[in-house]
């Protein structure tokens, strides 16, 4: 649970940017690639991503803009980028100017259970990276680049002269 916005601010900022990293690695023919019926699209999982952000944080109270519909409607590449750039600068806008950090021990019906706002804002975090792991497997599986972000990725390994593991 977060108690200081700007812990959260910090963490946001590093990992918004590796998603769009993530999103800026599709291909637009990629977007609807879904490897396995069991698996959702690469556009699903951008999506969702984006959606999330306004659609949970918006239950606490503010106003975060972008991705209202719920579903995935066939935006290229582009679109999603841009999506999640707004999105991602009008969550941190939100909670730097309506919150302190006092509000983040306030509670919030999220989803039939009250939730502090500092625990609303590591489950979001853990959110996004759960499904931006998800969306690495359906890129790999695409034959798409998966850009490291806590690490060289396995294409990363070799552009360093390094046998990547396997």
């Amino acid at each position: 649970m977060f108690t200081i916005i700007q812990n959260f601010v910090n963490e946001w900022k590093y990992e918004s940017e590796c998603t769009l990293k993530y999103i800026g690695c599709l291909a637009d023919d990629s977007l609807s690639s879904q490897p396995h019926p069991k698996v959702r699209s690469a556009g699903f999982l951008a999506w969702h991503l984006i959606h999330t952000v306004s659609e949970m944080m918006n239950k606490t109270g503010l106003n975060v803009a972008g991705g209202e519909q719920q579903n995935y409607n066939g935006q290229t590449v582009e679109q999603l980028k841009k999506e999640w750039q707004q999105c991602s600068d009008s969550l941190i806008h939100e909670i730097t100017t309506k919150w302190t950090d006092a509000d983040l021990t306030m509670e919030d019906n999220m989803y039939g259970e009250n939730w502090k706002r500092g625990t609303t804002l590591s489950i979001l975090l853990t959110h996004m990276i759960h499904h931006r792991g998800q969306l690495s497997v359906v890129m790999r599986l695409s034959g798409l680049k998966v850009p490291g972000i806590y690490g060289p990725a396995h294409e990363e390994w070799a552009q360093m002269g390094i046998e990547p593991m396997a």
